[in-house]
């Protein structure tokens, strides 16, 4: 036993001698992401947040639009803004403005969750590390696009049906169990691939110009203080929202005419193809009708976009200062 003594403590004090370390703690519930120091659900809850808050506070305007947009013996024919304005307010009064606003509120918080966090992801795996890589941007958010209109895309026809005016239908709940009863359950999606094709290359013009106008407004003043970055995240969603708008404006109204079919007088469709809407929309209207509310369209996305990227980052930094703090702690 002395020997054996002898031995370990010649072992402990040769220059050779290193003690393996402890393996560290392992805290599963403080493991973050590597992307932007985020956790997957903190992604989930800032763009829901930011979704909720862009579509309610520009509400009035997209009513203006959809009312625009819907041809046939629908009130509303006129393609002026200052017209539409005094039909809906001479039609319902103000209150004429938020009607589909439940369906609205239902949609935008899970869609816009579903869409930050698929961006995100998407951006992560894409870009391999490359912030200035707008080909990855502009994919991920084709990406984040088709699985965010799965989820919106439903509520958003309730909530277009319900906007028009003397829309027959009493609230929410009596459309979405209407709609079922007499179209089934397909009419939620009819138009679902027009949706996708017009959010497709609208997100890849939204998230390319964002991601671009982001980092050249902060290569301008680099040494913008944080609280001050609002400013830039605004600027550059305006930017992006106002021209991913004006650019898809075609593919919207051929969207609102599926999505308000048979309504208040509004054509019905045969075979629901993007042709036979562009066709009759052509026939009644010509090219005009195809950019028919494009004005109500860029002054809703434009700061539709600023209040929604202002929103979303400014919730992301304060998740990442109580994630540091978090790791401070521990």
């Amino acid at each position: 036993m002395a020997t054996e003594a002898t031995e370990a403590s010649a072992k402990l004090k040769s220059p050779d001698f290193r003690p393996v370390p402890s393996p560290p703690d392992f805290h599963p519930e403080i493991v973050v992401s590597a992307h932007d120091g985020l956790r997957f659900w903190q992604f989930m809850i800032a763009g829901s947040i930011a979704g909720s808050v862009e579509h309610m506070a520009m509400f009035p305007v997209d009513t203006v639009k959809t009312h625009m947009q819907a041809l046939g013996s629908c009130p509303i024919k006129s393609v002026g803004v200052r017209q539409a304005l005094r039909s809906i307010l001479k039609t319902e009064g103000p209150a004429g403005f938020y009607r589909g606003i439940g369906a609205m509120g239902l949609g935008a918080g899970p869609a816009h969750a579903v869409y930050f966090t698929v961006y995100e992801d998407c951006k992560k795996f894409f870009s391999g590390g490359d912030p200035n890589n707008s080909v990855a941007h502009a994919a991920s958010g084709v990406c984040a696009t088709v699985a965010s209109d799965a989820v919106f895309t439903p509520m958003d026809m309730v909530k277009q049906r319900l906007q028009l005016s003397n829309s027959p239908y009493k609230g929410v709940l009596d459309c979405v169990t209407r709609v079922l009863r007499d179209e089934g359950f397909k009419a939620f999606y009819a138009s679902y691939r027009t949706t996708v094709l017009m959010n497709a290359p609208f997100t890849a013009v939204h998230f390319a110009t964002y991601e671009a106008a982001k980092r050249g407004l902060l290569e301008v003043s680099p040494d913008i203080v944080n609280n001050e970055q609002w400013i830039v995240h605004a600027t550059a969603g305006a930017a992006a929202g106002a021209s991913a708008a004006f650019v898809t404006t075609p593919l919207d109204v051929v969207k609102t005419q599926l999505q308000c079919q048979g309504v208040c007088g509004c054509d019905r469709f045969k075979s629901g193809s993007i042709e036979d809407v562009v066709r009759t929309i052509l026939k009644k209207d010509g090219y005009r009708g195809l950019m028919r509310g494009w004005v109500p369209r860029m002054l809703f996305h434009a700061p539709a976009a600023a209040i929604c990227w202002s929103t979303y980052e400014a919730i992301k930094s304060l998740f990442q200062e109580l994630n540091g703090s978090s790791d401070e702690m521990t």
